[in-house]
Parts: C-alpha cells; sequence; structure tokens
C-alpha cells in the first residue's frame, strides 16, 4: 500500500523540477506538428493515446516494471536494443544518466548507468516504492512533457493542455495497473508513426528539441 511518503518521494523524482532535462525532448512531436500530423487538442491527444497503448509510453512502463523485479542490467541492454532510432536512445540514455547521477548525490543511490525507465524501476526497488503508482506518475510525467512540448510548438493554449492531461489520465491508470508484474516478455511496440517521426526529426532542418 502506498503512503504519503511515497506519494511525495515520487512526485519529487517524476518532477519537471528533477534535473533530468526531459524538457528538451520531444519524442518525435516535433517532426509530427512540422509535418501536420498534430495540430490541435484533438490530435494531440489521439496521438499521445497510441503512445501510452501501443508505443514508448507503454513500452517505458513494461521495462520499468520488469527492472523492478528482474536483473537490470539485462533489462537496460533489451532497453538500448528496443530504442527504435538514435534519438530514442539518446533520450532514454541521457536522461537516465542525469537521473542515476541525482539519486545518488541526493539520496546516496548507486544505481550506475541505466535508461531512464529502468533507472526508475530500480530506485523505486530500492525505496520500496508502490510499483503501480509509480508507473502510473511515470506515465503522467511522460504525457505532460509532451503537452508541454506541444504547447510551445502547436501552439496550444494551457487551458487545453491541461484537459488533454485530465482526459489522459484514466489511461496512465490502466497502463500502469496492466504493467505491474510485467517482463521482457510483455515488450512490443507497434506506433509505427511515432518511430518515423522520430527517425524523421534526426535530419529535421529547424529544430527547437533535441529528439
Amino acid at each position: 500500500m502506498s503512503t504519503n511518503t511515497d506519494i511525495l518521494t515520487l512526485s519529487q523524482l517524476l518532477s519537471p523540477a528533477f534535473p533530468v532535462g526531459a524538457f528538451a525532448y520531444s519524442h518525435g512531436l516535433e517532426t509530427a506538428i512540422e509535418e501536420g500530423a498534430i495540430a490541435d487538442a484533438a490530435t494531440l491527444q489521439a496521438w499521445l493515446l497510441d503512445l501510452l497503448e501501443f508505443g514508448g509510453a507503454q513500452s517505458d512502463a513494461v521495462l520499468m516494471n520488469a527492472a523492478i523485479t528482474a536483473d537490470a542490467g539485462a533489462v537496460d541492454a533489451q532497453a538500448r536494443a528496443f530504442a527504435a532510432s538514435a534519438e530514442r536512445l539518446m533520450e532514454t540514455d541521457l536522461q537516465g544518466a542525469a537521473f542515476c547521477e541525482t539519486v545518488q548525490a541526493v539520496w546516496g543511490l548507486d544505481i550506475g548507468r541505466l535508461c531512464y525507465p529502468i533507472a526508475v524501476g530500480q530506485v523505486a526497488r530500492a525505496m520500496n516504492l508502490d510499483p503501480e503508482l509509480a508507473t502510473a506518475l511515470y506515465l503522467q510525467s511522460f504525457i505532460a512533457n509532451l503537452v508541454a512540448a506541444a504547447m510551445r510548438l502547436v501552439p496550444l493554449g494551457q487551458v487545453d493542455g491541461q484537459k488533454v492531461q485530465t482526459a489522459l489520465r484514466p489511461e496512465c491508470e490502466a497502463v500502469a495497473k496492466a504493467c505491474v508484474g510485467a517482463t521482457l516478455e510483455d515488450l512490443h511496440s507497434c506506433a509505427w508513426l511515432s518511430d518515423i517521426a522520430a527517425m524523421r526529426h534526426e535530419t529535421q532542418y529547424s529544430r527547437v528539441f533535441r529528439s
């Protein structure tokens, strides 16, 4: 059972203020907006829902939970091999490295250098945090970061951004619940347009974000 301390700890770990540099990455969203696939709140919500059900958000949730119960090194190696593009690998690697460095500096936890979801899973394990709650807040943070990117690029108003986040909250909860106890056997992804957008972003002429 989660406690108030768990909630506060996870809120800190997954806060926009936690120095992982998440604001610098758009997960291919920048290209999707540039090419017109995302033009308003409705198309943004549909894109993010696909990520939660079939794409990077869902696979991150699986990897995170696998890292809670399995060997982190093996899960991390799979996560790196599973990255669909060079920028996706850079995104998860650099955010994970920053996360690992910060938790060591603040809490004294030395978990090495791991991809972002694996690092979060390892910290959840070390701190005995509720896996379902940790996953739900990870997914909410994932979605919030992309909504913030869309607010800058579409552009999208702050109220519309909050409406999108609110609409996707039940899916964050559902994915988190379904992924508790997940293993690498559950890892899959079929959000092809998102993967292609991430690949195209590597050669996009004008860019604000690193991915």
